[in-house]
């Protein structure tokens, strides 16, 4: 292997590990399930969660600085949405694997 093939291959690890460190508070995890599905107002994350308007603001400011969500303003109100497929497909992966690890 080429050393800028090892440098390119670090440098995912690198990001693959940060967004890792990301996804491991479950508050996210729910956030970016209900995202999947469709686009959301913080209204609605907190009604989906259970969670305080606070701490999701919290968690949707971590993962938009992350580049994991986006919001658009709509009147009012800001929508929320997953960025990248990808994030929403390992979330629900990881989701359907600790469900079968149950079993």
């Amino acid at each position: 292997m080429y050393s800028a093939d090892v440098t390119r291959i670090d440098e995912a690890v690198a990001r693959a590990a940060d967004l890792f460190k990301i996804l491991g508070a479950p508050v996210r995890v729910r956030l970016l399930v209900i995202l999947s599905r469709e686009p959301a107002t913080v209204a609605g994350l907190v009604e989906g969660t259970g969670s305080s308007q606070t701490l999701v603001s919290q968690h949707l400011r971590v993962m938009r600085t992350a580049g994991i969500v986006r919001s658009e303003p709509r009147g009012r109100e800001r929508i929320y949405s997953v960025t990248d497929a990808h994030v929403s497909h390992i979330v629900l992966d990881a989701i359907e694997h600790a469900k079968e690890s149950q079993r």
